[in-house]
C-alpha cells in the first residue's frame, strides 16, 4: 500500500475513534449502529479517493505515451531531415564539379597561366594570365572571357587588338559593340557611343546593330538630351520592330 493510501486510512481510523467515544457520551444510540454508518461513509470517500487518483494516473500515462510517441516521430523526422541533407550536400558536390569542368572546357585552350605570384600585370594579359592570339576566332572567345570575368580594362585591350589584327573578321560588329559595352561600364559615354553609332552606321543589319541603337537613344537620355533620345527609340521601333531592343524603345518613350 503507498503512502498517501495509509495516510488516508490512519487519519480515517483515527477520525472514526474520536467520533465513536463522542456518540458514546452524547447519544444513546446503539454504538454498533453508530460504527456501521461511519465504517461505511469512510469506505465510500476512501473509494472516491482511489478512482481519483487512478483516473490521474490514466491521464499521466496517456500523456506519457502521446510524448514518447512525439519524441519518436520527432526522431524519425530528423533522421529523415539528415538523410536528405546528406543527398543534396552530394548533389551540391557534383554539380560544383561539373560546374568546374565546364569551366576548364570554356577557357581559351591558348590562355597559358603563369604560376608566379610575385609577376605584375602587363598589357595584354589578366593577372598572371597570358594571351596568346592565333586566328580571330580565338581572339574572339579570349576577350569573351576576359569580359565575362570581369577583366574589363585587358578585355578592352585583347578587343582594339583585334580590330587592328582582323580588319576583316565576322565579328568586327559583336567587338564594336562590347568595345561600347565596356565603355559604357566605366562611365566613358563618349567613347561608348562612338563604338555604338559605328556599328548602327556600318552593319545595319548585324544582331547588335538594334541594340546598338538603342544603346545611343539611352546616352542621350542620361544625358538629358530627351528629343535627342526620342529620336533615337523611334527609329529603333522603325528599323527593327521585331527586336527586343524596340520593345525596350518602346517603354523607354513611354516613360517619358
Amino acid at each position: 500500500m503507498s503512502s498517501k493510501y495509509r495516510y488516508y486510512l490512519l487519519g480515517s481510523l483515527s477520525l472514526f475513534g474520536m467520533v465513536v467515544s463522542s456518540a458514546a457520551k452524547a447519544d444513546d444510540a446503539p454504538i454498533s449502529d453508530i460504527s456501521s454508518k461511519l465504517l461505511e461513509d469512510h469506505i465510500i470517500q476512501l473509494e472516491y479517493i482511489v478512482n481519483t487518483h487512478s483516473q490521474l494516473l490514466i491521464q499521466l500515462q496517456q500523456q506519457l505515451s502521446s510524448l514518447q510517441y512525439d519524441i519518436e516521430s520527432l526522431r524519425g523526422q530528423i533522421q529523415n531531415n539528415h538523410h536528405q541533407f546528406n543527398q543534396i550536400f552530394g548533389q551540391l558536390k557534383l554539380t560544383q564539379q561539373q560546374v568546374n569542368n565546364l569551366i576548364k572546357q570554356e577557357i581559351p585552350g591558348n590562355i597559358k597561366f603563369n604560376t608566379n605570384t610575385n609577376s605584375t600585370i602587363v598589357p595584354g594579359s589578366v593577372n598572371n594570365t597570358k594571351i596568346t592570339v592565333n586566328n580571330d576566332d580565338n581572339a574572339y572567345k579570349q576577350a569573351t572571357y576576359l569580359r565575362e570575368i570581369q577583366q574589363y580594362n585587358q578585355a578592352i585591350i585583347v578587343l582594339k587588338k583585334f580590330l587592328t589584327q582582323y580588319p576583316k573578321s565576322v565579328y568586327l560588329p559583336n567587338v564594336n559593340y562590347w568595345l561600347g559595352q565596356l565603355y559604357y561600364s566605366k562611365g566613358e559615354k563618349n567613347i561608348a557611343v562612338s563604338y555604338y553609332a559605328f556599328v548602327v552606321k556600318n552593319y545595319p543589319k548585324s544582331a547588335k546593330s538594334a541594340d546598338a541603337m538603342l544603346k545611343v537613344g539611352i546616352i542621350m537620355q542620361d544625358k538629358k538630351q530627351t528629343d535627342k533620345a526620342k529620336i533615337v527609340y523611334q527609329q529603333v521601333i522603325k528599323k527593327y520592330p521585331n527586336s527586343q531592343a524596340a520593345i525596350e524603345a518602346q517603354k523607354k518613350l513611354v516613360s517619358f
